[in-house]
Formats: structure tokens, C-alpha cells, sequence
């Protein structure tokens, strides 16, 4: 898919192509231009348009800055990382090219990401949002920031319900191994999406910081609003580093309860093994000197005083394991 967007007085407006005698296939008034999942028809379009060679999706994934930032016959290229589909239980990281050849922007994406989509609403109600190419790619980095912002907000409140549920205080509802299960799931899922919020961060700081200085004829005003920008990922940053020592030390402590419930588990186990040790000692020894049951002559010898000596075995033993807080 091909967009074509223009500034106009009410603000950024997508347009249709041009063919045959309508005009020029892309206006020239145009200040971004758009390839969504695009064919190669739509490439070499744009590519003869504006004498750019739009990346291809096997380049976009390479990771090494000098394939992702730099510059060609006058065109600065710029692939970053970003995250995607933050609101489904599979989050995802792609890879969005931009290209500034002259004043135009170039995207080059294969994923329709919420940033662009607010981004395009905010801009086709604001004219200053798109004024030239420069501006349009500082809106894109600040709806990208801000959506980072929003996930790693959801992210800690999530992280704070389950701090609140691991160390419930004594009278309030335990968890249990099931419970220990599932907030496991919850703090491996906040852990990955804190990862993809970060990696995407760090990406969009590379290229903010190229931007700053490789973007010729930038504004004082357009240069301070970018390093506003990249404060706020160094920021966010920070706090995903944050976020992620808390994932860890969560998910320690979750392990750590889970221990502490099998060791409970065993020690249940142990303590009958060992309630049931002295009236099994008990049943043996009179058991190889009962010659009739279930009653022999004798006072101590009878069946009936061998049982309570059992119970009263297994009594003395509680009461011992009580008192020196075995229990």
C-alpha cells in the first residue's frame, strides 16, 4: 500500500494518485509518502520518484549501524526497531525505514503499528504537526515515545498487583500453587514486553542522535524539540531498567514461594513418617511375642494395652514437635 500525504490548511491530508494526464504520479507538494507492506511496483515508484532506494525487508533486519543509519547520494536513511501488537498476548518487534530525501519522508514499514495510526489522526487535525518532513519525523518519534510510555505504565501497575499478591500479608488470601503458576505467566509476559519496549527505545535513541547530527539546515527550534525527545528516551530507559530489575526479583521471589510450598509438602511427609515411627517400633516388639491374638495372658502383654502405648506414643511425639516449633 502506497499513502500520500500533503500539508494543507486543515492539516496533513492523504492524497490519491495521479495516472496518464491527470499529472505527475506523486504530487510534488507531497511531504510523506508512506509504503505500507508495499509491492514492487510501488518500490520502484517511489524509488524513481525520488532517486532513493527503499530497503528491502532482509536489509531492514540487519543490525549493524552502519547498514541501518547513513547516508546516500544526499538521502539519510534510518531503520529502527520498534514494538508492536502491545496490546495482544504475542508482542512483536519490526523493523520501520525512514528515509529524508530533501523535504520529503519516506516510510518503509510492513506492519500497520498504532504510532503511525495516531499519528495520523493527530496530524490531520493539527497543520503545525506537518508543516515539512523533519516535523512529520519528529510526530512519528513522539507518538513511538509515547506509546513506549503508555506500555511500561500498564506494565509497572501489573507488576505492582502481583508484588501485592506474593507477599500477602498473614490473614490475607495466600497464594496457591496454582496462583504461583499463573503469576509466573503474568511476570514472564510483563518481562518480554518490558524487553521489546526497551530494545525499541534503545533503537529510537541511535537514530534520534543521527538525526541531531546529520540532518543538514536544521532549525535550533526543530534540533531542541528532538533533543527533548531523546531526554525522554533516555529517560524511559531508565525506568524500563527499572522495571526489568523488578521482573527479576519478582520472579525469585515467586520461585522462592514455590520452594518454601514443597518444602511444607515434605515437611508434612517427614512429620508423619516420624508420628508413625514409635508405635511402629511398639507394634514390632509385640508383635514378635504374640503367640495368640488378640489377647495373651499377662497385664502388660495384652492387645488392648500395646494400642494405647501406640497412641500414646504418637501423642508424646506431637506434643514435642509442637514445643519445639517443628509444626
Amino acid at each position: 500500500m502506497l499513502n500520500i500525504f500533503v500539508p494543507t490548511a486543515q492539516g496533513l491530508t492523504k492524497v490519491e494518485l495521479g495516472t496518464g494526464d491527470d499529472g505527475p504520479p506523486i504530487p510534488t507538494q507531497a511531504v510523506w509518502i508512506d509504503l505500507l507492506d508495499p509491492t514492487v511496483e510501488e518500490e520502484k515508484l517511489v524509488e524513481a520518484s525520488f532517486g532513493v532506494e527503499v530497503p528491502t525487508r532482509e536489509e531492514m533486519k540487519e543490525i549493524e549501524t552502519s547498514n541501518r543509519l547513513y547516508e546516500d547520494n544526499g538521502a539519510l536513511y534510518m531503520t529502527t526497531t520498534v514494538a508492536a501488537q502491545l496490546d495482544t498476548d504475542r508482542p512483536i518487534s519490526t523493523a520501520v525505514t525512514f528515509i529524508l530525501a530533501g523535504n520529503r519522508l519516506i516510510t518503509n514499514r510492513f506492519l500497520d503499528t498504532k504510532p503511525f495510526q495516531q499519528f495520523i489522526n493527530y496530524a490531520g487535525k493539527h497543520p503545525a504537526a506537518c508543516s515539512n518532513a523533519v516535523t512529520v519525523l519528529a510526530g512519528l518519534m513522539e507518538a513511538f515515545i509515547e506509546r513506549i510510555a503508555d506500555v511500561l505504565e500498564r506494565i509497572g501497575a501489573d507488576l505492582d498487583g502481583v508484588s501485592s499478591n506474593i507477599f500477602a500479608r498473614n490473614g490475607n488470601s495466600q497464594p496457591t500453587s496454582r496462583d504461583l503458576r499463573a503469576m509466573i505467566e503474568r511476570i514472564g509476559f510483563n518481562g518480554e514486553l518490558n524487553s521489546k519496549g526497551r530494545e525499541s527505545l534503545v533503537s529510537l535513541g541511535r537514530l534520534l542522535m543521527f538525526v541531531q547530527q546529520s540532518v543538514p539546515g536544521i532549525s535550533t527550534e526543530q534540533r531542541d524539540r528532538f533533543h527533548s525527545i531523546s531526554r525522554d528516551v533516555l529517560s524511559l530507559s531508565d525506568h524500563a531498567s527499572f522495571l526489568g530489575s523488578k521482573v527479576s526479583f519478582l520472579l525469585e521471589a515467586t520461585l522462592g514461594l514455590i520452594n518454601v510450598e514443597q518444602n511444607n509438602i515434605i515437611k508434612i511427609f517427614s512429620v508423619a513418617a516420624v508420628l508413625f515411627l514409635p508405635p511402629t517400633l511398639i507394634a514390632s516388639i509385640y508383635g514378635m511375642n504374640f503367640a495368640l491374638l488378640p489377647d495373651l495372658p499377662g497385664k502388660y502383654s495384652n492387645f488392648s494395652f500395646s494400642i494405647g502405648l501406640m497412641v500414646a506414643s504418637m501423642g508424646v511425639t506431637f506434643w514435642l514437635f509442637k514445643r519445639k516449633g517443628w509444626l
